[in-house]
This record gives structure tokens, sequence and C-alpha cells, in this order.
């Protein structure tokens, strides 16, 4: 009896530290099951097409560029159309004086006559410029469905649609919302040509202070020489 006890005891005593041995192993290595377990083809294959779906979505960054250049573009154009009314006002101002005052004593101040010339003359080449700097440039306003599907046209620019009807235009819009690449394709393109025109405004500004700067000084030189040879 006492022995059979005793081979119990053993027996028991041996299967609870084989258990706690089987127990510690798998705490030890609680992740073997799963690494070792293949994962179907179709899982792997959607968990990849959603990783790249989620690569391919616009991240706010790029939107807040979109809009940061866009504003910037709209800060800079009024910039421009500022300095370019600033030097139509001036030289129309120097314009009505000197004709003025030129007209009332043309008998008495006929040596002046060349200078005075000169200097109306800057003035409006100047003028000429600064006007042609904020002329608009309108395009015809119509497209056509054959660029929608192209994705060539700019939606987000007045001069492309202001001539087509609403459910035209809307018809296009909704299908640039849907369509991720034309969308922001056409807030590049916006932003290409706002400064492209730009661009121009701002050569024929340049232009514009260049006669205004070397016409003057020119004019002051001769009204001098004028004064001294009278």
């Amino acid at each position: 009896m006492a022995c059979e006890r005793q081979t119990g005891k053993q027996l028991n005593l041996y299967l609870c530290k084989k258990n706690f041995n089987q127990l510690k192993t798998k705490q030890m290595n609680p992740l073997d099951e799963q690494v070792n377990e293949p994962q179907p083809v179709e899982a792997v294959a959607e968990k990849k097409k959603k990783k790249d779906k989620k690569d391919k979505k616009p991240s706010r960054g790029i939107e807040t560029m979109f809009r940061i250049s866009a504003a910037n573009s709209v800060r800079v154009s009024e910039m421009a159309d500022n300095k370019a009314h600033i030097m139509i006002s001036v030289n129309s101002i120097v314009i009505s004086v000197v004709l003025a005052f030129l007209i009332k004593n043309i008998e008495e101040y006929m040596h002046l006559l060349i200078p005075t010339i000169m200097l109306v003359l800057v003035n409006i080449a100047t003028i000429t410029f600064a006007v042609l700097a904020t002329r608009p440039k309108v395009s015809k306003g119509v497209f056509t469905p054959q660029q929608v599907e192209e994705k060539s046209v700019n939606l987000l620019y007045f001069g492309s649609f202001y001539n087509m009807t609403y459910p035209d235009y809307k018809d296009a819009v909704n299908k640039m919302m849907n369509d991720a690449e034309f969308l922001y394709g056409s807030l590049t393109k916006d932003i290409y040509w706002q400064g492209k025109v730009l661009g121009r405004k701002y050569r024929l500004l340049r232009i514009a202070y260049s006669i205004f700067m070397y016409g003057m000084i020119a004019s002051v030189l001769a009204f001098v020489i004028a004064s001294f040879f009278k």
C-alpha cells in the first residue's frame, strides 16, 4: 500500500514538471505558432492593396501646400496691380501739370519745349507698359467633353468655363472631384498659369519702372542743359 502511494506520488510529480516545462516554453515563444502559420494569399493581397491605397491618398500637407501657393499668388498679383496703379497715377499727374504749364507759357519758355516733349514721351511710355501689365487677358470660356475626358481643361479658372451652361460645368466638376488625379492636376495647372501671368505682369512692370527711372533722369538733364543754353 505504501509502495503504491509512493509510485502515484512520483507519477503526479513527473506530470506536473512536464506540464510546467511545456507552459514555460509556450510563454517564452508565444508567437511561434502565429509566425509559422502561413497566411492565405487573398488576405496578403488585400492587406497590400489597402496599404497601397493609403499611400496614394493625398495627405493634408499637399492640400496645405496648394492653399498657401494660391494665397501667395493672389497676394503677389495684388502687389503688382498696386505698383502699376502707382505708375499710372504719377505719370498721369506729371503729364497734366507739364502740359498745363507749357500751354500757358509756351512763348516764354520755348527753349524748354524739347525737354518737355521728352518728359511727356517718357510718361506716356511708362503708362503704356503699366496698363499692359494690368490689362486682363481672357480666353473663350468654353471647354469640350473631350477635354474633360483627357483632363486637359482647368475647371478652376473662370476663363475656361464662363461661357458654359451650369449643368455642363457641374457635370465636369463632379467628374473632377471623383478623380483625385484630375483634381490635383487642375490645382497644379492653376498655380502654374497664375505664375505665368505674374511673370508677364512683373516683366512689363520692370520695363515701365526702367523707362520711368532712366527717362526722368534724361529729362531732368535736358531741362538743365536747355536752361543753360537758352
